[in-house]
């Protein structure tokens, strides 16, 4: 398998490997996910994108995680942060 700009991350003692919109168009190129995939992954990017913009429009709380941490928190709508519990 061909190595591409990719990140691993470490997420409970596992890696991922998180793979970029631009990395997407080679898995297709190379039938490691098909188009169909790769559309329903971009569609479903959009997706997260546009709920997170109507909740801050709202003014309503986002659930983030902070990958530095591995804590979840909540962004308040004036940018302030409130840890879960």
């Amino acid at each position: 398998m061909a190595h591409y700009n990719e990140s691993i991350r470490k997420v409970n003692g596992k890696s991922i490997r998180v793979v970029t919109l631009a990395d997407k168009g080679k898995l297709v190129e190379q039938n490691i996910i098909s188009k169909e995939d790769a559309e329903m992954d971009e569609r479903a990017s959009f997706a997260v994108k546009a709920a997170v913009e109507k909740a801050k429009v709202c003014k309503k709380p986002i659930a983030r995680y902070d990958m530095k941490t591995h804590k979840a928190y909540m962004e308040l709508e004036n940018g302030a942060r409130k840890d879960g519990n």
